[in-house]
């Protein structure tokens, strides 16, 4: 039945009547092709926008039965509806307002659309009903719901350029993932596919920067690796220790940051298409100040004076080298098999000691085993290192590839970095295994979750500070972060089961059912983005509530 003059008359029913009357406009409203759902409507008009969703037939449940095609469609759908939707101002507080996630470069799973093997696609948003006070206006009302978002919504039904453009961006996202998917089976981390574009406009936009050097793998690291209709060639970073070595603004960082994104594909016409990494790479740093919740520290730090333990360790405000040897053993519990780091953002007495400070410091007088003295074995155990080096020579020569940037174009110098580096550090001892960690339950409620971009969420009464987390992607996946962490206090902390675990379990929930178990609405919000275990878990590590069952 199509309810489009239903729609108008209660409309025109309750125009100029209190807000509250809104209320009435709570279900599902056929207009036309397309169905608007009003899920949750805000109590006046200055509070967060009322939630809803569209649905609409597109014709392309086909794609829904493959999971790369189908999240792939979901996404180009979503940048489509998104740029379709006229917001104007009509009237008070967040009146008119029309909002929907509109997502960066990167492509992966939201809650905002979904679409369905029988052709229907389904996209979450916002909307500021219209009122002038606290009193409602009707007939803007009717412009916004059955104007403006009946028209995002036909804007789903694609012609045939829109086609096409569809049909790239299916092709992109399962050429990149047959590229990610391979890694291992090379004996590969990462790969950068030769006339990629590496760096970006500006430090504050992911748009790819117009006369970037396109990148060139040099001959002796090229690798060729199939995908479908061809085969890629660029550089492979091989398993191991890798460093990235060269001047002061000639690309190394700019490298390194192309890789910490390396686990999500990306749009075409990025420029990092063909820059992918393994699914559990970890962005590693120091972060002065964050709390530390008994981490076994003890393979990078023991003996601390006092006689203080670091097996575990707990401190609320870690100095950078407990910090980043605490995020060490973080990310390696939560699973990390490839580790980024830069010596910029480091502490650089976790990373080495020159002879010449051994010389004046024994080391029975050290606390500190630098990474430099235990990297090997952490390869060795599985979980690989690409660094960014500038100035701790000593790292050459536990590394098994060196690769120079100059101009943005990478050489290899792996022979000349041998000739030159000395002595390789060596471990005091074997590598130490982690105590394992159980968390315990908060023994509260987790409290409202806000985050208004990526630096942190607040959760209930705790602010989470992820400035440190810089694979966060923006304020949404910050939020749902925090809602991850709700979650597993609600569903899945048992006081028995150990930290991994608990993470296993996410995983296999959100498999099952889609971000949307994550949302703490009854219908699910459309702000949600599927989280890694990374960024849970670090996330988790700097709640500074957080207690460890012993």
């Amino acid at each position: 039945m199509i309810d489009t003059e239903r729609l108008q008359r209660l409309l025109d029913r309750i125009d100029g009547r209190s807000y509250p009357a809104y209320r009435d406009l709570k279900g599902r409203w056929r207009l036309g092709e397309v169905t608007v759902v009003v899920e949750h409507v805000q109590g006046d008009p200055f509070a967060a926008p009322s939630r809803l969703s569209v649905e609409v037939d597109v014709g392309l449940g086909e794609h829904a039965e493959d999971p790369d095609a189908a999240e792939a469609t979901e996404d180009f759908l979503l940048r489509r509806f998104a740029a379709g939707l006229r917001s104007s101002r009509r009237g008070s507080g967040k009146s008119g307002q029309l909002r929907c996630y509109r997502p960066g470069p990167e492509i992966c799973e939201r809650s905002a659309v979904r679409l369905h093997v029988d052709g229907r696609v389904q996209v979450r948003f916002a909307a500021g009903l219209p009122a002038r006070g606290r009193r409602v206006l009707g007939r803007e009302a009717r412009g916004l719901l059955m104007d403006d978002v009946v028209h995002a919504a036909l804007g789903l039904r694609l012609d045939a350029a829109a086609q096409q453009a569809l049909a790239a961006h299916i092709a992109s996202v399962q050429r990149q993932r047959a590229l990610r998917r391979q890694l291992a089976d090379h004996g590969l981390v990462a790969f950068v596919e030769n006339g990629s574009r590496l760096p970006r406009s500006s430090g504050i936009t992911q748009a790819p920067l117009d006369d970037a050097v396109p990148f060139t793998s040099p001959e002796s690291l090229a690798v060729t690796l199939p995908v479908p209709g061809g085969e890629a060639v660029g550089l492979g970073i091989r398993q191991g220790v890798t460093l990235i070595v060269g001047g002061g603004f000639h690309g190394k960082s700019t490298v390194l940051q192309a890789l910490a994104r390396g686990h999500l594909d990306h749009v075409p016409g990025d420029g990092r298409e063909g820059v992918v990494s393994l699914p559990d790479t970890v962005k590693i740093r120091a972060e002065d100040g964050r709390s530390v919740a008994s981490v076994d520290i003890s393979a990078f730090l023991r003996d601390l004076p006092g006689g203080r333990s670091t097996a575990p360790f707990h401190t609320d405000d870690a100095s950078g080298s407990t910090s980043q040897a605490a995020a060490l053993v973080e990310a390696m519990e939560a699973g990390a098999r490839l580790l980024l780091l830069d010596e910029d953002t480091s502490a650089t007495n976790l990373l080495v000691r020159d002879a010449r400070m051994r010389a004046l410091i024994p080391r029975e007088r050290e606390p500190i085993t630098p990474l430099v003295e235990r990297v090997r074995q952490l390869a060795e155990a599985g979980t690989s290192t690409l660094m960014v080096v500038g100035g701790v020579g000593d790292w050459l020569a536990v590394a098994d590839t060196v690769i120079a940037m100059t101009d943005f174009v990478p050489s290899d110098v792996t022979a000349a970095a041998h000739e030159v580096a000395g002595e390789a550090a060596q471990p005091p001892d074997a590598l130490p295994t982690p105590l394992p960690r159980v968390v315990r339950t908060l023994g509260r409620e987790a409290g409202k979750i806000r985050a208004r971009d990526t630096r942190s969420v607040r959760f209930g009464d705790d602010d989470v500070d992820l400035i440190a987390v810089e694979q966060v992607l923006d304020a949404s996946h910050a939020w749902t972060l925090g809602h991850a962490l709700r979650f597993l206090f609600e569903e899945l902390v048992d006081g028995e089961r150990a930290l991994p675990a608990v993470l296993d379990a996410l995983d296999a929930i959100v498999d099952d059912e889609g971000v949307e178990a994550l949302s703490p609405f009854s219908s699910p919000s459309g702000d949600l983005i599927r989280p890694r275990r990374h960024e849970v878990a670090a996330a988790l590590n700097r709640l500074r509530s957080l207690r460890i069952a012993r």
